[in-house]
């Protein structure tokens, strides 16, 4: 059965025309949504959370990605943990989903208890030869990276996100991330294939049309576009902003804060990107007048000039600005169901109505996400139709969605479908 699927499915990616997006089927088809589970939410890294999502030793937070439920948490010691969310003894969900504060992890079923570090310590009515070293909470590989928790489910995990931990550990530092604190949290179910979410992130071809709020301080032209098709004014406009790119990103690496594109996004397991943007208007933040949301700045930042340090990944994409930053994870629910889980992040002594002004630090990217959500649903709708056929990507702003497509196709190839 299991290889009539995969032949079935290799069929689907043999059809996609390079230079085109995806066959409808890698979109709608439930067999392929549970192949895209199977490699890329569990087989490579993905990430799930921040450090700061649980501050205190005892703090606990449960992520459900498909079938299978994780604890990220603070143990005793302070130290980060992720633990399945599955008892050692009839396999009871310890948690409910959210985020809570225990002591330890005791299983509602049969009381069984763990220690904040996995250990088992309780396990009434066992047996003298029962041995409770053998019924830890099974653990989850994970990485901290900068305070940005990434997972791999796999025993295996792919070894080149050393380049996305070498780059983003030093672009991050000056943020510090782990000593920031969650100010505003919102889950968004988008009514669309989670492959949708992420093409629709990675262009900004709609930007001017669909979200005048993030066009504030967001230059759609840093990703990509026609040069023949604009207006003489508009090139002559168009090269004096690339011009200020080289000079913005020498000033600033000079400066001490790396800047210049790093890709990984093809002929990879890893696939990420990170580049520090300029920010368009007052050039501060992403608000709706450009300027800081907070007066208190992140980590060890004295600069409000230093642009958007951008970055995303194949379930992640994320903002970090002077005065605070943006995080968004995108989890799958189903094929036509997308989970995008958005924080917004200020310095953890960042006092609101002090220091920020809620409704400024979340306005551009509520409206974002919303107007993002609909014309997702949109896209699927359209895929789902009879007379859908996959169109050509744009060779000028959408190269990063013909590469995602690329690099899709051939991890499912690569683990054997």
């Amino acid at each position: 059965m299991l290889n009539r699927l995969a032949s079935s499915i290799s069929s689907l990616l043999d059809a996609r025309a390079d230079g085109h997006a995806l066959p409808a089927g890698l979109y709608t088809r439930s067999d392929v949504f549970e192949a895209d589970m199977d490699v890329f939410f569990r087989r490579h890294w993905i990430c799930v959370g921040l450090e700061c999502d649980v501050p205190e030793p005892g703090d606990a937070a449960v992520i459900d990605i498909g079938k299978t439920s994780l604890i990220l948490l603070r143990d005793d010691d302070g130290e980060i943990r992720v633990v399945h969310n599955v008892c050692r003894h009839r396999g009871s969900r310890l948690l409910n989903p959210g985020k809570t504060i225990v002591s330890k992890l005791v299983c509602p079923y049969h009381t069984w208890t763990y220690e904040l570090s996995g250990e088992l310590s309780y396990a009434p009515h066992m047996g003298k030869s029962f041995d409770k070293e053998c019924h830890s909470l099974k653990p989850v590989n994970f990485k901290s990276i900068s305070g940005l928790i990434y997972v791999c489910l796999a025993d295996n995990p792919p070894k080149d996100i050393a380049r996305l931990e070498l780059a983003m550990t030093e672009r991050l530092a000056p943020y510090d991330v782990p000593n920031s604190k969650v100010a505003f949290e919102t889950d968004v179910i988008e009514h669309g294939n989670w492959k949708l979410t992420m093409e629709n992130n990675r262009e900004c071809y709609h930007c001017s049309a669909n979200h005048p709020e993030l066009c504030v301080s967001f230059v759609d032209l840093d990703f990509g576009f026609d040069p023949e098709t604009l207006s003489p004014e508009d090139r002559a406009q168009a090269g004096e902003h690339l011009a200020l790119y080289e000079e913005r990103i020498l000033q600033w690496t000079a400066d001490g804060y790396p800047s210049a594109a790093i890709e990984q996004l093809v002929d990879c397991e890893t696939n990420f990107r990170t580049q520090r943007l300029i920010i368009s208007g007052a050039g501060e933040s992403q608000t709706p007048d450009a300027t800081a949301a907070s007066s208190k700045l992140l980590g060890t930042m004295t600069r409000k000039d230093l642009g958007d340090m951008h970055l995303w990944g194949h379930n992640s994409w994320n903002h970090f600005m002077g005065d605070h930053a943006i995080v968004a994870i995108v989890i799958p629910i189903s094929p036509d169901k997308t989970l995008v889980r958005t924080k917004w992040l200020v310095h953890k002594d960042a006092v609101e109505g002090v220091h920020y002004d809620l409704e400024k630090l979340t306005n551009v990217w509520v409206a974002t996400t919303d107007q993002d959500a609909e014309l997702v649903a949109r896209s699927h709708a359209g895929v789902e139709d009879p007379a859908y056929v996959p169109g050509p990507y744009s060779p000028f702003s959408e190269t990063n969605l013909d590469k995602f497509a690329t690099w899709y196709i051939d991890r499912m190839r690569a683990h054997g479908y």
